[in-house]
């Protein structure tokens, strides 16, 4: 069984994520797997670079991301042809780290998991909600953007509303980190029940 866990930025996807880890469980993150792919060495590295040119590497051949970030914000035409190149590779490298798990089941960690058709290779889909106040203040503390770039980011991700749609199981992650983990180990032992 493959569970997808998402939520909003500063939702705790990594605290819970962390939580099943805890308990023994393989945890493939989405995220993770989109650095792999642009790894020096790899085909896709190559083929930026190719594009964008030399420039786009930094001093020890690897991806600069925030040349590319600001390249791709400014293009849609470029953004389309690097999600052209990375999802279906990005793809691939979930579904292989999902093949090599070990465990009773699986969790894929992912934000876009809605947004990416990642879904699909789930059988459940588990949010993580917190009120979008709480979102905000956690991501200012966690990575000292301005209250604007949060808001933004909140406002190009899935609504709340729809990914609670979506949704098989929810953590309601606005307490304490010791409520997260009993909450956690309850879904661990219905999830283990219902294999």
């Amino acid at each position: 069984m493959i569970v997808g866990l998402t939520g909003g930025i500063g939702s705790g996807k990594t605290a819970v994520s962390d939580c099943f880890e805890e308990l023994g469980i393989v945890i493939v993150d989405a995220d993770l797997a989109s650095r792999v792919v642009v790894e020096k060495g790899k085909p896709c590295l190559e083929q930026i670079s190719e594009r964008f040119g030399q420039d786009i590497l930094n001093e020890a051949g690897e991806l600069d991301r925030a040349k590319l970030r600001e390249i791709i914000f400014n293009s849609d035409e470029e953004k389309d042809w690097l999600e052209s190149l990375l999802h279906p590779a990005i793809a691939r490298q979930i579904q292989d780290e999902l093949k090599a798990s070990t465990s009773p089941y699986s969790i894929l960690v992912s934000p876009l998991l809605l947004e990416t058709g990642q879904k699909d290779y789930c059988d459940k889909v588990l949010v993580v909600d917190v009120p979008v106040e709480t979102q905000v203040e956690r991501t200012l503390k966690r990575d000292g953007v301005s209250e604007e770039q949060v808001h933004s980011i909140i406002k190009a991700q899935i609504s709340r509303q729809k990914r609670l749609e979506h949704a098989d199981e929810v953590i309601i992650n606005d307490n304490t980190l010791e409520a997260l983990q009993l909450a956690v180990k309850k879904l661990h032992q219905q999830f283990i029940a219902e294999l």
